[in-house]
């Protein structure tokens, strides 16, 4: 199997983003708040945001650091998973079909769009999956990267949780590449997921 580095992560929950264990942008607003003036502190000009749904934004977000630190590949993967799929647009959704169903949202009733969303903005023409499971799996993501990377199918790959449900949101994403000894262990990989960002 390919041996895998760790080069960079980005965290976001309870009002903070914090990358490589520095924090660079906290807000205690709520969660709609929240996206939108982390969007204006990252300076970028991408009218389309503001017609995607939070699980996308939140992902947009996310990969926009990871980007700051180490430019994409057009062959950078995306592998993402969650617990909660895109319930929060399938609610909206739902709503919007009482009255007259919105095309709008109907596009973000599916949790993988966000890797579309990513791709387009930074021409990615890569491999993606996006899984749902029950909890944070980092072996899964960790085995999937390594074949990646192994079959040459991609020399980096983001990874890693990107979860919104009820207002809360839960995202923790890092970039893979290969290495030529093994560096990623999934104990580091838990130790930062799981860490306390109160």
């Amino acid at each position: 199997m390919a041996n895998l580095k760790l080069e960079h992560w980005v965290r976001i929950k309870n009002g903070k983003i914090i990358c490589d264990d520095e924090i660079v942008f906290s807000s205690e607003e709520g969660t709609g708040k929240f996206i939108k003036a982390a969007f204006k502190f990252l300076e970028i000009k991408y009218p389309k945001f503001h017609k995607m749904d939070r699980l996308s934004k939140l992902g947009f977000i996310a990969s926009a650091i990871l980007a700051n630190k180490t430019k994409f590949d057009e062959d950078t993967a995306l592998i993402f998973s969650n617990h909660s799929s895109s319930l929060e647009s399938d609610k909206k959704y739902q709503k919007s079909i009482k009255e007259f169903p919105s095309p709008a949202l109907f596009v973000y009733t599916l949790p993988n769009i966000v890797l579309g969303e990513i791709s387009i903005y930074f021409n990615l023409k890569s491999e993606n999956a996006f899984f749902i499971e029950d909890q944070f799996n980092a072996n899964l993501l960790l085995k999937y990267s390594e074949q990646l990377i192994e079959t040459e199918k991609a020399e980096k790959v983001v990874c890693g949780w990107l979860n919104l449900q009820n207002d809360e949101y839960d995202v923790f994403l890092w970039l893979n590449s290969n290495a030529p000894k093994a560096e990623i262990l999934e104990p580091q990989i838990r130790k930062i997921y799981d860490a306390d960002y109160d």
